[in-house]
Parts: structure tokens; sequence; C-alpha cells
């Protein structure tokens, strides 16, 4: 690398997995050298000075359309999904493409700030909203192509067969041009309705060469089988490694021999987990007396398994979910508490599904850090990962496909404990 004129050089950073402190070399938007005192000229060079340094946070599941639009559901302690989703009709049908895109923005950008890289961004396409959420998310991945890589999924919020009409408003959304197929068979009427729910949208994504998202199960009911018929059609039809499903909540209330089948049908299917542990948390169970569920899936049962599993952040002050930052972090944090994953190796497990298990499901080429890799990189303002979801201090740089996109002069420093 001697003699070579990089972009970035970033010097004294702290892997995950190197003893020592390494200089991380970046030009024409890969990581290009790893090393120990690399030999080289930068246009600019930052110190770590040994903070975190890892590949850039990922956010497989978030809605954009909805996002900031606030908690619609006052007064309702027990509104159930259908309410919630029903409570948005009034403003999905005044939908205007520079109002989502307002909205959007600042997440994307609140986003990026906190060293999200890449996003699967979900968009209702209905007989309500139309096409409309999509055509202003369209407009955002050009307007962010530099900044983060965005992913679109189209999503039928209110059901295909129960929005009559809406099979229609998807086939046009995916010749406009999207990414992912999403789906939610929970929200049809009947099981039967579900499950064709669920081959309508799985053959969608195949005839477009299309991966899919799924919200399956995403409910208390132990007779809820979404999952299970789920795994079954992605085998069938060959689809395994390009499916995710999402929530899974229902899978918590099976017994265990009906689980460890389901789990089992997943792992075979090459299917991702990707469970939102905030939102899981403030809705699912919320009928629930005396003992009441956590709401998420049985995500260590899925680790031990061997299956892909990822955390998301889903919503951002929208009418499921008043909070929302968002912070991949604070996602990892929600996960580590509720799946209950506070062990030193759970926690780079947690770390991995905010990273690269999200990247699997993804399927983002050249994520990582490693040479040849995109130069999709932040500088986390803590020197582990125990402290940085300890802490969720500011991100110092961030960098997205080699570029510098934000940078934060305000660290948190955690109190030094020796303990000998």
């Amino acid at each position: 690398m001697k003699g070579q004129e990089l972009d970035y050089l970033i010097r004294n950073g702290r892997t995950r997995d190197a003893e020592e402190l390494v200089d991380i070399a970046i030009s024409d938007g890969q990581i290009v050298q790893i090393g120990v005192g690399i030999d080289g000229k930068a246009t600019q060079e930052f110190d770590a000075e040994g903070r975190l340094v890892t590949p850039g946070l990922v956010n497989m599941h978030l809605h954009l359309d909805k996002c900031l639009l606030g908690y619609l559901a006052r007064g309702d302690s027990l509104a159930t999904v259908q309410t919630m989703i029903e409570s948005v009709w009034d403003r999905k049908s005044r939908y205007t493409e520079e109002d989502i895109a307002r909205r959007a923005r600042q997440v994307i950008d609140s986003a990026i700030e906190n060293g999200t890289t890449a996003i699967r961004g979900f968009v209702d396409v209905d007989t309500i909203a139309g096409l409309t959420g999509l055509r202003a998310l369209l407009r955002l991945k050009t307007e962010y192509d530099e900044r983060v890589v965005l992913q679109l999924a189209i999503f039928p919020q209110e059901g295909i067969w129960r929005n009559a009409g809406c099979d229609s408003v998807m086939e046009e959304a995916v010749r406009l041009g999207v990414d992912v197929v999403a789906a939610t068979p929970s929200c049809e009427r009947t099981p039967n309705d579900a499950k064709k729910h669920i081959d309508f949208c799985l053959d969608l994504a195949k005839r477009y060469d299309k991966d899919a998202h799924f919200l399956v199960d995403d409910g208390d009911s132990a007779y809820s089988r979404g999952l299970e018929y789920l795994a079954a059609r992605t085998i069938e039809e060959g689809y395994e490694g390009r499916v995710v499903a999402g929530h899974c909540g229902a899978l918590g209330s099976y017994d265990h021999g009906d689980a460890e089948h389901v789990i089992h049908a997943v792992k075979t299917a090459g299917i991702t987990i990707c469970s939102n542990p905030q939102i899981s948390l403030v809705i699912n169970g919320r009928h629930d007396r005396g003992i009441v569920r956590r709401g998420i899936t049985r995500v260590k049962e899925f680790l031990a398994a061997g299956v892909n599993v990822a955390a998301a952040q889903d919503d951002v002050d929208d009418p499921f979910y008043p909070f929302g930052k968002p912070d991949q972090l604070e996602v990892g944090q929600y996960m580590a508490h509720v799946a209950q994953l506070v062990l030193p190796a759970d926690l780079d497990q947690v770390f991995d599904m905010i990273t690269s298990n999200a990247a699997i499901g993804m399927r983002l080429d050249g994520y990582g850090l490693g040479v040849g890799d995109r130069a999709d990189v932040v500088v986390h303002g803590a020197r582990s990962v125990h402290e940085a979801l300890r802490l969720i201090p500011p991100r110092r740089w961030v960098f997205s496909g080699g570029k510098l996109v934000s940078e934060s002069w305000i660290e948190r420093r955690s109190t030094v404990v020796d303990r000998g």
C-alpha cells in the first residue's frame, strides 16, 4: 500500500476479532487494507484512539411511510393490532409524496447518524394508500444512494383478500421497481385466506425474482401456524435463503414439541428470523392477566438451532409504537434484555443480530470488515461490544460506500472500572 493515495485511513481501531489495534485503509468505496501501522497517505486520516470499529449497523425492518405519524391509538391500552391499523386509515387516504418524504428523511438521517448503513424500508401498498408511499420512497432511494443502502419492501398492511384489489396494486408496485415483496398474512380474516396470502406473495416474489419478507404469526395464539406453512412453501418453491420471517410471536405460546418442529422447519428452509423486541414487547401479551408473556419469538431456541436471527427497529413514533430513535444499538440492548442474552458470548450474538446476521437476511453484497468489502464502517464511541450496548454512545464516524456520511464530536465516556 506504500505510495498509494488513499481516500481515508482510520488509525488505531479496535476490531472485534483483533488482539491489537489496527489501521483500516479505504479507497474507491472499498476496504483495501487492514493491518498494524499501514504505510500510506490518505486524503483524510482519523485516529480511532482504541475505539471499536465495526461494519455498518443494519436495520432490516423499518416502516418509513408511517414513521413520525404519532401514536394514534390514544386512550385504549388494550388496543388491538387491527384497531391500530384502522387508526391510520384517514391519514393514509390523504398521503402525499411530499409528506412521506419529509418524515422519512428525518428518520433516515437519524439512522445514518447512529451508524446504520443499510435499511429495508417497508411501504404500504393497498387500495387506501395506493402507490403514493412507494413513489415517495423510490425518490428517496435515489436521493440517499451514496449515504445508505435502501431496500424497498412493498407491504399489504390491509391484507390482500381482506382488501379487495390489493393484489393488482402489488403487481403494479413490483413493476415500478422494488427490492422485496413483504406480506402480513395475519391480517386476513381466515386461516385459509392467510395461506392464500402467503402463496400469492411468494409467487409474486418468485415471478419477479425478488426476495420475500413475511410478518407471520404476529400475535399470541398458539393456533397461529403461518410460520410452519411458510417454511413448507419456501422449500416447495426452492426459495431457501431468500425469505425472512418477522415477529413470529405466536411461537412463544406453542408447547415445546410443536415449537421444536417449526424451528427445525425454519432451519431447513433457510429462513432468517427478524425479531423486533421493542414492538413485540409492547403489543403482544396485552390481554394476558397474571402471567404476562414477553411477546417475542423463541430467539434463544432459534439461535441454538443455528437459524440466522436478526433484530430490527420496525417502528418510529407511529400508530404501533410511540418511541424509536432509530438506533440499532438501542434495538440490540432491548434484545439483550427481553431475550435474556446477557453473558459475554450472548452480547456478541446480539451484536451480530444488528450487523452480520441482518446483512445475511438482506443479502447485502460485500458486507463485512475485510479487504475487498464495501467500506460501510462505523467508529463507535466505545471500546468494546459490551460498552457499546451498555452505553449506546454516539457514533464517532460513519462511512457508507467509502464516503464519510456522519461524524460526532460528543462522546459519553464510561467510568473506568478496575477489576484487577
